[in-house]
């Protein structure tokens, strides 16, 4: 980019000292733009790479000869998805010396502080380790079973044995017990005490951490800032989660800012039955007065996640004194708390008093209703993110009031199996707002479609009613009557400008949608104008068994095409699930229906695709099939591939024939991965031939 001057000289960017280059290069921390940079010049090239912090190497593990040299300023190293995936990393190859390769490992990485590592075996890290003794960070990748062993912890003990330095662990994606932690913390009571990032919410966990384990992990990180954690508040199960064990969390670790405790029956992706009236048939053992006493004890809060899954009853009182004990709470996750909100006349009480919150996630709130929605929208007015899952009260006035009242900060939603509120309905409640969303997520049921004509005659004829009915709602604070009318919400959105048809800012776009449905009603549901949709997010969940063949012959991914800027999908349908192999007589194999899922995708001129393949738990096998290999082949513009399962070699050498294909991947991410490596699914000669083959192709950049 030249700067004209008066000289018949002129001046470029390359001409800035490069101390200042420098400053600018490290400034930078998206990938792409920092590649797109190195390629202008030599210099340009030099600074990039001095200045990079952060890495993710890919590629075989047996080409050790590969690894790059010029990345010596990298702190944050990433070698979770070296090839072939899944595999001891230092023993994927028997012609390399895993000592050798570690050495070469921290010869071009010598100042990583950060790691994040595929740890199958314990010897990965016996020996990884040792190249960086200032490791202060790791992040444990592991979804194959526990390797046997007699002693507990064997997995983990020796990072604490290595890592003198070390601050946070992060175990959310590796497989483990929940009775190898604590004695390996209290072994090492000085690593424990400098620990002050614990990630324990490992979906793997049938029951999550107990009581008396989660007192013992608190006890010896005292200085814990950050704890996320799987555990059971299910009071039928020994080692719940109660009033104890939360005060027990407050007195042990004081500083934390961040705090996060999932039931491990939340943490699967299943969605909640729209029909559930949200009550459980078992209260949990979480008292109002323990929670006060709770909060009362974290001062510093910052974010907050309560799953408890269990009923929760009126906790109004309860969240009023967080309100007041943290006043630096900006994120709050509450799952199974009835009585957040109670809306009664003008007074704001609960959750609405709030008002530092920017992040609200409300999950199966069994008695929130329209009133209270509008309450937390008076309360809450800093509110940048609401989520709202399995409230069978809320309708569409409750979420369009509410988004007019927040019309100023809400960027980001996402409404889900609301009995009430379907694909249409949710669509038309932000309508005030659309051209503000950037992130959005709605649940693809169709039934309100056929109500489409009568309802734009509606808002032809009376706006004023097809928005809030005929009810005007009056609230009084401070004995000052402030009246919150149709007319009034109407008017001041179009003198702010607000009130769009398009969904200007919306890059982000997930959906949710059963079996056997049909994508195709989506642009006619309201979403035909997303001139910035980016990426989009597709889980179809249900099972296939007992269904018969769909009448239609695709599941309507091209439906899409008419998005301009989409290029990256996740296509997850990984909660669907048949018969992998035979079917009875009459019913669909899962090869036919995977046919069915991804008929269409040619059609998208995607850069990046991550797929799950549906699966069958029976025999644990999520693969990719015939069908869904070729079609895969059609996506002529993909540039990175991740199949989160397995595939024959024959079928992978279908992907060769997309022409700029060059990041493919398969990832056994789910658990337990299969034992079984000696198919040709995943075997290490298999997937090198593949890798081998894609490139030796010339691609042009």
């Amino acid at each position: 980019m030249a700067v004209p001057t008066t000289s018949s000289t002129s001046t470029t960017i390359s001409d800035l000292p490069d101390v200042i280059l420098s400053n600018i290069f490290a400034s930078i921390s998206d990938t792409r733009t920092r590649n797109s940079l190195s390629l202008v010049n030599r210099k340009f090239l030099t600074l990039e790479r001095a200045t990079r912090t952060s890495l993710t190497l890919r590629g075989n593990a047996r080409d050790f000869y590969m690894i790059p040299t010029c990345f010596r300023s990298v702190t944050h190293l990433d070698l979770s998805l070296l090839s072939p995936w899944g595999h001891s990393l230092l023993a994927s190859s028997p012609l390399s010396d895993p000592f050798l390769l570690a050495h070469r490992l921290g010869v071009a990485f010598p100042l990583v502080t950060s790691l994040t590592v595929y740890a199958r075996s314990p010897s990965t890290l016996q020996i990884l380790l040792l190249q960086w003794p200032r490791l202060c960070s790791v992040k444990l990748v592991r979804w194959h079973q526990r390797p046997s062993s007699p002693y507990l912890g064997a997995d983990i003990a020796p990072l604490f044995e290595q890592c003198e330095g070390l601050t946070c662990l992060d175990l959310s994606n590796f497989y483990y017990w929940s009775e190898d932690l604590p004695p390996v913390l209290q072994a090492y009571p000085d690593v424990s005490k400098s620990l002050t990032c614990l990630d324990l919410l490992t979906v793997s966990l049938t029951d999550g951490f107990k009581a008396h384990e989660i007192r013992a992990i608190t006890a010896a990180c005292s200085n814990l800032t950050k704890f996320l954690v799987a555990c059971m508040f299910d009071p039928s199960y020994i080692g719940f989660i109660g009033d104890e064990t939360l005060l027990a969390i407050a007195a042990n670790c004081p500083k934390l800012s961040v705090l996060h405790l999932v039931d491990t029956s939340s943490l699967g992706n299943t969605r909640s039955d729209p029909e559930d009236d949200g009550y459980t048939g078992e209260d949990a053992r979480v008292s109002v007065a323990g929670l006060v006493d709770f909060f009362s004890g974290l001062p510093l809060l910052e974010e907050l996640g309560l799953c408890v899954c269990k009923n929760v009853r009126d906790t109004a009182v309860a969240l009023e004194a967080l309100n007041s004990r943290c006043p630096k709470l900006k994120l709050l996750k509450l799952q199974q708390f009835h009585g957040i909100c109670m809306a009664v006349e003008s007074q704001l009480d609960g959750v609405a008093l709030c008002s530092r919150l920017e992040s609200l996630s409300i999950n199966k709130s069994a008695d929130l209703t329209d009133m209270g929605l509008i309450e937390i929208a008076r309360g809450c007015c800093r509110l940048a993110k609401f989520e709202v899952e399995g409230c069978k009260k809320i309708t569409m006035r409750g979420i369009r009031t509410m988004a007019c009242l927040l019309h100023k900060t809400l960027v980001e939603v996402k409404i889900s199996a609301c009995k009430n509120l379907n694909a249409v309905a949710s669509l038309r409640a932000l309508e005030p707002i659309r051209h503000r969303i950037e992130r959005l997520h709605i649940d693809c049921m169709w039934d309100a479609l056929q109500e489409e004509d009568n309802y734009a005659a509606t808002c032809g004829f009376n706006l004023n009613e097809a928005l809030f009915g005929n009810a005007e709602h009056d609230y009084s604070k401070s004995n000052k009557r402030i009246k919150y009318s149709a007319d009034a919400l109407y008017l001041q959105s179009n003198r702010d400008g607000f009130w769009s048809k398009s969904w200007d800012k919306l890059v982000y776009l997930s959906l949710w949608i059963g079996v056997g449905e049909l994508l195709t009603p989506l642009p006619m549901a309201g979403l035909e104008d997303c001139p910035n949709l980016e990426e989009i997010r597709i889980r179809v969940e249900g099972d296939c068994r007992g269904r018969h063949k769909p009448l239609q012959r695709a599941f309507g991914l091209c439906c899409l095409a008419q998005y301009p800027r989409l290029s990256k999908m996740q296509l997850d349908c990984s909660d669907t699930t048949g018969f992998a192999l035979t079917a009875p007589s009459g019913q669909m194999d899962l090869s036919l229906w995977e046919r069915f899922f991804l008929n269409g995708i040619g059609n998208l001129s995607l850069n990046e695709l991550d797929y799950w393949p549906p699966q069958d738990k029976d025999v644990n096998q999520r693969s990719l099939s015939l069908p869904g290999a070729g079609l895969l082949a059609e996506c002529l513009t993909l540039r990175k591939l991740f199949i989160h399962g397995t595939a024959h070699e024959h079928f992978m050498m279908f992907l060769l024939r997309i022409p700029n294909l060059r990041d493919v991947q398969l990832r056994e991410d789910y658990y337990p991965a299969p034992e079984n490596d000696m198919s040709t699914e995943m075997r290490v000669g298999s997937c090198s031939r593949f890798e081998d083959a894609l490139n030796s192709r010339h691609i042009l950049d």
